[in-house]
């Protein structure tokens, strides 16, 4: 289910845009009447999302490095001259290799840490002097409950965890300015990523379950609901949060207080 918002004449940047929830973020900030520049890290990714979306005229798509500072604000600059500059906003890019510190190598952590966390950098200095002449911007940076919690991928939470106080930075600095920034935490989300784990242990999804509250994931559409309320003036007052989008997976163990307390939740 999509949430209304209306962004008509706001243009949005969305990163990691070919992603399960790229893909999410980019048809619902397009059917909430924005135009989407659409990031990701080649034209045959991008390839893909334009056959998940179809031709839309509102849709503009830009193959980046991320990590790379000056691509990224040139290709930022581009679009900016050519269709207008950036309002939002969403760093969503990102990828996770070793998945405990017994397979993390320094090649593995280097590539973590500037895909979740320089790269974020990257597009902030790439659309701040707009938004700062323009005194407005909204950024939504898209995290994990692995920068709260311990739960694998050391060097990627490392990163995630990074993100966190970098966007706290980013709004009491620029807050004064107009410019607000908040990040979304998503918990578990069925996507691509997942589809490797999924082979390796088809029930993964059903024995994840009873760690989670609401005994539920959250699906793509749901961090995009998210995301789009952090962007939209309902949120004018929220910069400097940190948003679980995690079906309860943070507010506590509901399998360890069963034990502890010999009840049934």
């Amino acid at each position: 289910m999509t949430t209304s918002f209306d962004f008509t004449g706001k243009h949005i940047m969305i990163t990691g845009a070919a992603g399960g929830i790229g893909i999410s973020l980019c048809k619902a900030f397009l059917g909430w009447g924005g135009t989407v520049y659409a990031f990701d890290r080649d034209e045959a990714t991008l390839d893909s999302l334009k056959a998940a979306l179809g031709a839309h005229p509102h849709l503009v798509c830009a193959a980046a490095d991320l990590t790379d500072l000056a691509a990224t604000k040139q290709a930022v600059d581009r679009l900016g001259s050519q269709h207008g500059a950036v309002d939002i906003l969403i760093n969503n890019a990102g990828a996770a290799a070793a998945t405990a510190l017994a397979n993390l190598t320094p090649e593995n952590w280097e590539h973590d840490l500037a895909i979740n966390l320089t790269a974020p950098y990257h597009c902030v200095e790439a659309v701040k002097m707009a938004m700062l002449a323009n005194k407005r911007g909204v950024i939504v940076n898209i995290g994990t409950v692995n920068s709260l919690l311990a739960l694998g991928h050391p060097a990627y939470s490392a990163a995630k965890a990074g993100l966190v106080s970098y966007t706290r930075s980013l709004a009491i600095e620029y807050g004064p300015h107009g410019i607000r920034a908040n990040i979304l935490c998503p918990g578990t989300v069925k996507t691509q990523a997942w589809k490797a784990r999924v082979a390796k242990k088809p029930q993964v999804f059903d024995d994840l379950k009873k760690w989670y509250p609401l005994r539920d994931f959250a699906e793509p559409a749901d961090i995009a609901n998210a995301a789009g309320f952090l962007a939209s003036d309902a949120a004018r007052a929220i910069t400097g949060v940190v948003l679980p989008v995690d079906a309860g997976l943070t507010a506590g163990n509901p399998v360890m207080a069963a034990e502890l307390t010999l009840e049934s939740f």
